[in-house]
């Protein structure tokens, strides 16, 4: 029988690379926290989900205010898109997840994850966007802006397209989070690059910053349904934590593909290993 001690050590050791990972591809916490909970620790998936959701808020929290303070999040568009965000979360948390059971949420969660795969490997090895003008709705919101690059030792100016289509992927976002509590960084990433066109490290920034308050729209639900138990948050909220702020240091120094190459890693292998788990190969 395994001993509490060694059980608290090994959520904390995942909660801690959870947050890492959260904090450099700006997925957020939870796209390592639900999978390892639940594939490698036997916890339901349901109780995994009600633990990662606050361990997201934690990561917002950690990273988001780093990003913030050296100027690389964009928090026009973070506080102009989730309004969107926020509402999707509400009605995945509180509506959809009464009727998808344990299987379905991880199908769910691992094809939303490999199909994400398919636009990031098409722009794998590019470092910024190239071509891109701001459309009505972002020039009139004033939505383009600029960050500092360490890697590249420069200022980086960028400009913002596609707002309408970004706002219905970003509720796509919300509803993905309500069900499966990660936040959703890996629909709100990919409408900031692929639809929006800005750099990666803003995508990341900015996804980080948002993310905190989508859980939070969504928590509550979990919270009045007895699904969050305070014996697993606080080792996974306290290490995610920790996790996060050396995760926004490692990804301020590196590329910009670099970064994306963390974030198809991510993708590719926890989506492989959750449909696995929903379709019953593994146990």
């Amino acid at each position: 029988m395994q001993s509490p001690l060694f059980w608290i050590l090994e959520v904390a050791g995942a909660s801690f690379a959870g947050g890492i990972v959260g904090a450099i591809s700006g997925l957020g916490g939870g796209i390592v926290i639900v999978p390892v909970l639940t594939v490698f620790l036997d916890i339901p998936i349901q109780k995994a989900i009600g633990a990662s959701i606050i361990s997201v808020i934690a990561v917002s929290s950690g990273a988001g205010s780093v990003y913030v303070k050296d100027r690389i999040t964009n928090i026009r568009i973070a506080m102009f898109l989730e309004m969107s965000t926020a509402l999707g979360a509400i009605l995945g948390a509180a509506v959809l997840s009464r009727y998808l059971g344990g299987p379905s949420l991880s199908i769910l969660f691992g094809v939303t994850l490999l199909l994400s795969l398919i636009p990031i490997m098409a722009n794998l090895h590019e470092e910024l966007p190239k071509g891109v003008r701001n459309d009505r709705l972002a020039s009139l919101l004033r939505l383009n802006s600029s960050y500092f690059d360490h890697n590249l030792g420069r200022e980086v100016e960028y400009q913002v397209a596609a707002i309408p289509q970004a706002m219905g992927i970003m509720g796509i976002a919300g509803i993905i989070s309500g069900l499966l509590g990660i936040g959703a960084g890996v629909v709100k990433v990919l409408a900031h690059e692929i639809y929006m066109k800005v750099p990666t490290k803003v995508s990341t920034a900015t996804s980080n910053f948002m993310i905190g308050v989508t859980a939070a729209s969504a928590a509550g639900v979990y919270l009045r349904r007895g699904e969050v138990l305070p014996y697993l948050v606080a080792p996974v909220a306290t290490s995610v934590l920790v996790g996060a702020f050396l995760g926004t240091k490692l990804m301020e120094r590196m590329s910009n593909a670099r970064v994306r190459q963390v974030f198809a890693v991510a993708l590719g292998v926890i989506g492989v290993e959750m449909l696995l788990r929903g379709l019953g190969i593994r146990g």
